[in-house]
């Protein structure tokens, strides 16, 4: 295969090396999808085996598609926030079972491939103001900077605060630190191990910061200072081959959807909620992460952005029939883009990899998460340094920036903050006569409305 022809590599000023470290990178932030995916579904009273058959398989098919499609460093598998939204509020809380959501995943996904193919998804992509593309790039930046400090457990929950720093002196005195209060200490030496790898500018300093950090972790339970404890989710560091290599069978959820109730006023709404966290979480990502790695035109426009709508909207599809949430594009993708990645060649190999973890599941599960989070928390900070391109000067500009931008941590949502990023950049633009100055698309004012009733009805 002629990999510069087919994914113009010198076009993009990068080489097969420092994609496929891209590839291996995004795939390592998040094969975390593979053990945490399962885990949550089944809570719904799905076979954990076959979800995960499910998860790494749409994935694999969903950014093989991305690759081939569009040709981005974009990596694709079922979403978090999706997946709970999926299993806790539309199983658990509101008493359907999971065949009839996975049709609700499903019809959401027809819909998205209707869309992606007249170009209405590309139309919202393009009338989003340059501002705000940039502010949503740092917005996810600190958004997925928070999960990785929550994945390290470097922030945890505070009845009074909301959220505080982990106690180490309370994990010594309580008996954690030899499972929970090491952990987090290797995933702070992790963050500064990444952080001055990258100082060095090492090549692939953000992978080998991942695994510098598992090994860390691997010599600390050789030497007894990790001791492992499954109770309270703690688990070996080591790969268990113990079962052998063998792929679970997708059987109990393949195809397995049950369409009765579908014209149900409440379907409706829960179709409506997937189709509506999907469709701009999806889009936040590829305008955060794109306008990172330099792929917007001067119009701010994203080239071949059907290409990559279309694969996100067949993934879901094809994600509802193996059996699994909703399939999206993962802002995780920003780590291979901090690597470099540029082309589809990083997506398919972090899809190749996908395809091999239904083989290797022992490696890719035993990747702990204080592992990968250092990487997470640093291609925040990558992120946020397009916060220099927004004008400050310009209130009318900086203060809906500001306000997308804050939405996306504190409100843990992607499309949250897309959300009121519009309505804001809107209604004050409006108020203040500057809308005909700055030649806000109908577009911005039909989304601006929809998002407000969104909040209003959903």
């Amino acid at each position: 295969m002629n990999l510069e022809k087919l994914f113009h590599l010198k076009e993009n000023h990068t080489d097969v090396k420092t994609e496929i470290m891209a590839g291996i990178t995004t795939f390592m932030t998040m094969a975390y999808i593979l053990a945490v995916n399962p885990n949550i579904l089944s809570a719904a009273g799905m076979d954990r085996g076959a979800v995960f058959t499910a998860t790494a398989l749409s994935s694999f098919i969903a950014t093989c598609l991305m690759a081939l499609l569009s040709n981005y460093p974009f990596v694709l598998a079922p979403g978090m926030g999706l997946n709970a939204y999926f299993a806790y509020t539309v199983v658990l809380g509101m008493g359907y079972s999971w065949q009839q959501a996975l049709v609700a995943v499903f019809v959401e996904g027809i819909i998205f491939i209707l869309l992606s193919l007249t170009n209405v998804r590309e139309a919202i992509f393009n009338s989003i103001p340059m501002t705000l593309k940039h502010a949503v790039s740092v917005g996810i930046g600190l958004f997925i900077a928070f999960i990785g400090l929550q994945n390290a457990k470097i922030v945890v929950n505070n009845d009074s605060t909301l959220v505080s720093m982990f106690s180490f002196k309370g994990s010594m005195s309580d008996g954690s630190f030899n499972y929970l209060g090491i952990t987090v200490l290797l995933a702070l030496i992790g963050v500064l191990v990444t952080g001055i790898l990258l100082v060095k500018n090492v090549k692939g300093g953000i992978l080998w910061g991942i695994l510098i950090t598992w090994a860390l972790g691997i010599l600390c339970q050789f030497v007894g200072l990790y001791v492992p404890n499954p109770d309270a989710g703690f688990y070996s560091l080591l790969p268990d081959f113990s079962n052998g290599i063998s792929v679970p069978s997708m059987a109990p959820t393949f195809l397995k959807m049950d369409f009765a109730g579908v014209f149900s006023l409440d379907f409706i709404v829960i179709m409506f909620a997937f189709l509506f966290v999907d469709m701009f979480d999806t889009l936040g990502t590829l305008i955060g992460v794109a306008s990172k790695a330099d792929m917007l035109d001067k119009d701010g426009k994203l080239p071949k952005i059907k290409g990559a709508l279309l694969s996100d909207a067949v993934g879901t599809t094809v994600g509802a029939m193996c059996g699994t949430s909703t399939v999206t594009t993962f802002v995780e993708s920003a780590s291979g883009v901090a690597e470099g990645g540029r082309t589809g060649l990083t997506s398919l190999v972090s899809a190749i990899l996908f395809a091999l973890s239904l083989f290797l599941s022992p490696i890719f599960l035993a990747i702990p998460s204080f592992a990968t989070a250092p990487a997470l928390i640093v291609v925040g900070f990558l992120m946020l340094t397009s916060v220099t391109k927004i004008d400050f000067d310009d209130l009318t500009e900086a203060i809906p920036a500001f306000i997308a931008i804050i939405a996306m941590p504190f409100l843990y949502s992607i499309s949250e903050g897309i959300a009121l990023g519009v309505i804001s950049y809107v209604i004050i633009n409006v108020c203040t006569g500057k809308a005909k100055d700055k030649k806000i698309s109908p577009l911005m004012y039909a989304l601006a409305v929809i998002f407000v009733l969104k909040y209003v009805f959903l």
